[in-house]
């Protein structure tokens, strides 16, 4: 191995760079749409500084020490990791608000680093969830640890069986490549992205791409070149603008974000990272600036408890809705709470455990708890209290969200009502002559639909629920009991889940049955935005002229929301007999009448959501929408 310096420059700023565009993306999402590349920056150095620190102890020593490698990741992942648990799930026990919601399934994978493939068998869903996942953010805590545990025993393989740094540096970069071609294949257009995301073996090409770069360290190589350190200062420069640059296009939902944004973002790391070896580029000179040193120190902590507070925020103030000044608040005050609570973690917890080791901080704990100084005993209490506050909130913790058991509810409602129409289009087929209206469409095989012609004009009275069919996702479902009350003898043509790609199927199929009503309410898009403008356009293409049309806009966090409300904006403007029902203003104005996911109405909110829609149909029979 070449000789290097002990000290690597830079790699503290990386981290900083790396969490402030994490908490920009978790705090406000539409500010920096792509800040989860932050986690891909925290991949790569990882991936270089833990198999530089390998060959550094294999070329002192000629071995490895295993157990002494994971004892020393223990000590730097632990405390604080059961710290935030503990104190996170007795919180989550005090408040409720469904923080407890799968708190057992996420406490088990925090605790054994299995986060990422527990919650892929669950079912759960990094972009879309009906309930506040405390520790959403532990996947990638998840894949790094996976890491450590596993990458010692091959690095030692990889050292045995490649002869040649050229090999070992062509396989690490080879299986990242594979790693990121097997995200760029299994992902789907339209799909929630979750288990290529979460996926080990499909985000492992971050922690790969480090390797290759630490093993093209560890020998002479084009970092060594004159050129390269010539070159090295222009391009870090070029890496990072790059790398910004990604943080702002990318998002969730564009499927190019999976078949290589996010590869081409730990590429652009390892390339930062490679121009910072040389010691010489003026981006050390921020890099290495005391707050972003600070930053980079505590951004385990940070990205440890940015989350759960975030939540546990957001359940204790008052609602407030996107960008009203109460929001700006709740932000703050948990952005503060992190940043000081990372701080005392960092300084009292992590840095001694490190330092002394468990047993030597466990021998202080008890000749302090058995001193005569009554601090230490009443923090024991205070712990002792923690942990029973913990095992009662897993075993107490409830099954399903609130948001999850209303969807659930008007799902029933919906298929009930869908049930009953079967019933009496069956009665009514059965009644009718042979060779009748009602025969013949039971010979399509459309029993149980209901038929009605096609309008032939435009009707501008006000409709009655007889009057209205109303498609659409998970705020229809929630809002099930609400629309029927407001407008009795609806029809409910929804499920959770689906989105405006699915929108041209259902209605179509709707058409074809004669089954859509004079009247139509649409409303999808909550879980995936408004992707294609030119979908919205065929869809009111094919109600025609001649229905009234109410098309509700979008509401919540996401960063596609401002987007796809003025897609809806521009798209419905083209058409005279449809209108925007405004739920965005309309429950921005009391965002206390929406679940603890802050996404789907509750009993009250169902209620405005069916006013809303009410007000849209007014304003377009009035002529002024």
């Amino acid at each position: 191995m070449a000789e290097r310096p002990r000290e690597i420059r830079g790699l503290n700023g990386l981290r900083a760079l790396a969490i402030v565009a994490v908490l920009v993306f978790h705090l406000r999402p539409a500010s920096l749409t792509g800040g989860f590349l932050g986690v891909d920056v925290f991949f790569v150095v990882s991936g270089f500084l833990i198999t530089t620190l390998l060959l550094r102890e294999f070329t002192r020593n000629r071995r490895l020490n295993l157990p002494a490698f994971w004892t020393r990741r223990a000590r730097r992942l632990l405390p604080a990791l059961a710290l935030t648990v503990v104190v996170s799930v007795s919180a989550g026990l005090l408040i409720g608000d469904d923080l407890l919601v799968g708190i057992g399934r996420q406490s088990l994978g925090a605790l054994t680093f299995s986060s990422n493939w527990l919650e892929i068998a669950a079912g759960s869903s990094y972009f879309a969830n009906t309930s506040p996942q405390l520790f959403a953010n532990f996947w990638s805590l998840a894949v790094e640890e996976q890491f450590y545990l596993f990458w010692p025993i091959l690095f030692a393989l990889a050292l045995a069986l490649l002869r040649t740094w050229r090999r070992r540096i062509a396989v690490a970069a080879g299986f990242a490549l594979v790693s990121a071609v097997a995200m760029a294949v299994l992902v789907r257009p339209g799909q929630d992205a979750t288990r290529v995301y979460y996926g080990t073996d499909t985000h492992a090409f971050g922690l790969l791409l480090g390797v290759a770069l630490a093993f093209a360290w560890a020998t002479t190589s084009f970092l060594d070149s004159e050129r390269w350190r010539r070159f090295a200062p222009v391009t870090g420069t070029a890496a990072i603008a790059g790398l910004l640059l990604l943080m702002v296009v990318l998002d969730e939902n564009r499927i190019a974000t999976f078949r290589g944004g996010l590869f081409a973002g730990s590429l652009l790391t390892a390339v930062l990272i490679g121009s910072l070896l040389p010691g010489s580029s003026p981006l050390l000179r921020v890099f290495e600036a005391r707050p972003v040193v600070w930053l980079g120190e505590r951004s385990y902590g940070i990205y440890l408890w940015h989350w759960p507070l975030i939540l546990i925020v957001t359940a204790i103030m008052p609602p407030a809705a996107v960008d009203a000044p109460g929001h700006w608040v709740n932000r703050a005050l948990a952005l503060g709470l992190t940043l000081a609570v990372a701080a005392a973690s960092y300084r009292h917890l992590e840095m001694h455990v490190r330092r002394d080791g468990f047993r030597a901080c466990l021998r202080e704990v008890r000749a302090a708890v058995t001193g005569p100084v009554l601090v230490p005993k009443l923090a024991t209490v205070v712990v002792g209290v923690l942990g029973l506050m913990t095992v009662t909130g897993i075993a107490t913790a409830p099954e399903k969200s609130a948001a999850q058991e209303a969807i659930e509810a008007g799902q029933v409602l919906i298929d009930a009502q869908s049930g009953a129409g079967a019933v009496e289009a069956a009665a009514t087929a059965a009644a009718e002559p042979a060779g009748g209206e009602a025969a013949a469409g039971s010979d399509d095989g459309a029993v149980g639909r209901e038929f009605r012609a096609e309008p032939v004009t435009l009707d501008l009275t006000m409709p009655s629920g007889e009057e209205i069919t109303a498609f659409g996702d998970s705020l229809i479902v929630t809002s099930a009991d609400a629309l029927e009350y407001r407008f009795p003898g609806i029809h409910l043509d929804a499920l959770s889940n689906n989105q405006w790609k699915h929108a041209e199927g259902v209605v179509g199929a709707a058409l074809e049955y004669g089954s859509v009503r004079r009247a139509v309410i649409i409303d999808y898009g909550t879980n995936a935005g408004v992707a294609d403008p030119a979908v919205v356009r065929r869809v009111l293409d094919m109600l025609g002229p001649t229905r009234l049309v109410v098309v509700v806009n979008l509401y919540g966090h996401s960063t596609f929301i401002e987007s796809s409300n003025q897609v809806l904006a521009d798209v419905v403007a083209e058409f005279p007999n449809a209108t925007i029902a405004d739920w965005n203003t309309a429950i921005s104005a009391d965002p206390s009448l929406l679940q603890s996911d802050r996404i789907h109405p509750d009993i009250e909110g169902a209620m405005l959501f069916a006013d809303t829609v009410k007000a849209a149909f007014e304003r377009l029979v009035a002529g002024s929408a």
